[in-house]
């Protein structure tokens, strides 16, 4: 999700179309948007499973992590989950090149390209706040209780674009409960790595955030059943362009809430500041839950473009309360004002 301050954005950069600049992702695009576009509407739902199965990519791995070979194995061996749909998959070639991740560039083809060289090893992820376990834990610590399933989501950017992806990791509730949070901690926060050497969005003069990228989530939103930590995709460990090592997936929300690169987790008796609700709160809220019904400022969020498009087809839908998850997640919202607190 390319965001920007509220001047100086045109509409075309809303949903900028640089897949069809790449001859390979159009030629994937223009094929698939044609037959999504023969497909009848589908809405995806807990417990369908893909005729195909685990979602598995062997072709060329160009933007493939570099990530250790446990962590390869662990992810590699993922097993199927009853989180699923029946809507089409975005190829590799879409998910691994059109990104948002400010820290490597804000063009949708900067991530991919700047962050080839990013290193995963050694990677810490410190643990800290209201829990009765905290430190510095070395990656593998970190994801050595957990066994990786597969979950297929929906992913909703702000900007109005979408796509859905076969993620591999494990529930953020299982996390979270090994460290033991007290009964002050109600708030998750969340902090994206600095490292100004492998991230040249980091050290540019012309950035639109503050570092480190911070996100947050209340204690019962963390704990849901559809919060999960990414460590994979298509069966490989995470590309970096894509939040490598680790990041958050959490389908219900705009997709600058599923936090990148994690290293640090803080468990909060009171609500974090998060990055963009810091940068212009009046266009991104805390919650940054999908609502076709409260539009951003600048454009309407009633519908949707999902990826990949084509010549043939723009592949738009209306937008899903909730983007189709609000029998697992409405609840958590009971009796609040979802204008008013977006």
């Amino acid at each position: 999700m390319l965001i920007k301050k509220a001047s100086g954005i045109k509409s075309s950069e809303i949903t900028p179309e640089s897949v069809y600049r790449q001859r390979r992702l159009f030629m994937q695009g223009a094929a698939l948007g044609v037959g999504a576009a023969l497909l009848p509407s589908m809405a995806a739902a807990v417990g369908e499973v893909p005729a195909q199965g685990i979602a598995r990519y062997n072709g060329d791995l160009a933007y493939k992590t570099r990530a250790p070979a446990w962590l390869q194995g662990k992810v590699a061996a993922a097993r199927q989950s009853k989180y699923a749909t029946t809507e089409p998959l975005a190829p590799w070639d879409v998910v691994t090149t059109y990104n948002n991740f400010y820290e490597f560039g804000t063009d949708k083809g900067d991530p991919a390209e700047n962050a080839r060289n990013f290193r995963v090893d050694p990677w810490q992820v410190e643990i800290a706040g209201e829990a009765e376990i905290t430190g510095k834990f070395s990656l593998e610590d970190m994801l050595k209780p957990h066994d990786i399933e597969e979950r297929i989501y929906r992913m909703r950017c702000v900007e109005a674009w979408s796509m859905v992806v076969p993620w591999n990791g494990f529930p953020l509730a299982d996390l979270i409960k090994r460290f033991k949070p007290t009964s002050k901690a109600r708030f998750v926060r969340f902090e994206t790595l600095v490292d100004a050497e492998q991230m040249p969005g980091q050290r540019s003069r012309f950035t639109a955030i503050d570092y480190p990228y911070v996100e947050g989530l209340r204690m019962d939103e963390a704990l849901n059943e559809l919060a999960f930590v990414g460590v994979g995709l298509y069966g490989q460990a995470m590309p970096p362009q894509n939040g490598a090592p680790l990041r958050l997936v959490i389908p219900w929300k705009y997709g600058f809430k599923s936090i990148k690169s994690i290293v640090k987790i803080e468990f909060l008796e009171k609500r974090p500041v998060t990055t963009w609700e810091r940068s212009n709160s009046r266009e991104y809220g805390f919650y940054a839950n999908v609502n076709p019904q409260v539009s951003h400022p600048r454009w309407s969020q009633a519908s949707e473009r999902r990826l990949p498009t084509s010549l043939f087809s723009s592949n738009r839908r209306p937008t899903q309360l909730f983007n189709g998850y609000a029998e697992q997640v409405a609840y958590l919202y009971a009796g609040m004002n979802l204008a008013r607190d977006f």
